[in-house]
């Protein structure tokens, strides 16, 4: 591990010169890309500092007892060196989080979409609620949440909801919530008080740039129609609305939410370029399950992967079988506990496989 935590230390010292170059501050692209990762290594080389000042302390502590002069210092130290040993695991545990291979999508902006599944209006209700909570999470992280596309239902729900998050670190933290969510609940379309499971799936896509996907125009047909949802005085007045197919996949975008056609075909294609550069990286994962299927992280998202039980306050993640009794908490956004387990998980399933 140490010699790891050298060369991350080595490549922040180098990041440091690079960005007090002339070169580097005449490109001011390069220079976002570079000072980027420096911040992203800095948290990683003030634990490696406060990691070998414990050392330090312990080596001290150690020759203290191996001399054995004073029987009160001697005393001293030994709590000491009890209290500097636990700090050193805590440390050496916080660092392996940064030895861990990082996904080089995890700072991108997402492309979140969530439809109902099975239960008719009750999953489109449901499908609204986990809308509310994403977008609740978002506000608590301080990053901005922007308003795609929908499909609402006359009693409040979503048949589709898609919206853009754009922030810190924002892929890193949603990739898990990609899969089916389940409720069980009393619907308030039932009037015999009957407890109904219905579900809700949702895709969490990273952005992509324009650089990573480029769009051939001759493989796209791009067709307006008038908005018939939220938009203000030009719904239903005038051809607005856009709808992207990309011939070659199939794949069919549409955004009717702003304005102007201008607008909402820059969303559209926005959302077209995610769900082209998910394809591609969800061919590569599948490519790398058949040669290693045991270094595929995030699974079948097709695969239910949360129930949210309203009867007992009860939200079970079936990945990692964590359950946690604070349902309407984590429907308000609450939700760092079950997404830094999730990071967790999958960290130490990774530093399994390169070990």
């Amino acid at each position: 591990m140490l010699e790891k935590l050298k060369k991350l230390e080595e490549r922040f010292n180098e990041l440091t010169e690079l960005l007090a170059s002339y070169e580097v501050a005449s490109d001011h692209r390069r220079l976002r890309k570079l000072a980027k990762e420096r911040a992203e290594l800095e948290p990683a080389v003030r634990l490696i500092e406060e990691y070998r000042s414990v050392l330090r302390d312990i080596e001290e502590a150690e020759e203290i007892l191996r001399e054995g002069e004073d029987g009160d210092l001697e005393e001293l130290a030994k709590e000491e060196l009890k209290e500097l040993r636990e700090r050193k695991d805590r440390l050496e545990e916080r660092l392996k989080s940064f030895l861990v291979p990082k996904d080089p999508e995890d700072s991108k902006d997402v492309i979140l979409e969530i439809r109902a599944g099975t239960g008719g209006e009750e999953a489109a209700l449901f499908a609204a609620d986990l809308a509310r909570m994403y977008t609740r999470y978002a506000e608590r992280k301080g990053w901005k949440v922007e308003h795609m596309d929908s499909n609402p239902t006359e009693l409040g729900g979503f048949k589709e909801v898609v919206f853009a998050i754009s922030g810190d670190d924002v892929y890193r933290h949603l990739k898990y919530e990609s899969g089916v969510h389940r409720v069980q609940r009393v619907p308030i379309t039932e009037s015999g008080g009957r407890i109904h499971t219905s579900a809700a799936s949702v895709v969490v896509l990273p952005q992509a740039e324009e650089v990573e996907v480029e769009i051939n125009p001759e493989d796209v047909r791009i067709d307006v129609f008038r908005s018939s949802g939220p938009g203000g005085q030009s719904v239903n007045t005038a051809d607005s609305a856009v709808r992207i197919t990309h011939i070659p996949t199939g794949i069919v975008v549409q955004c009717q939410d702003e304005r102007s056609q201008l607008q909402n075909k820059r969303k559209a294609l926005q959302v077209l370029r995610a769900r082209l550069l998910d394809m591609r990286r969800r061919e590569q994962e599948q490519e790398i399950a058949r040669r290693r299927r045991s270094s595929v992280r995030t699974g079948d998202r097709s695969v239910k992967i949360r129930t949210y039980n309203f009867p007992q306050n009860r939200v079970t993640d079936h990945r990692i079988n964590l359950t946690l009794y604070r349902l309407e908490e984590i429907l308000d956004g609450d939700l760092d506990e079950l997404i830094e387990a999730l990071k967790r998980a999958d960290e130490e399933r990774l530093s399994e496989v390169e070990g």
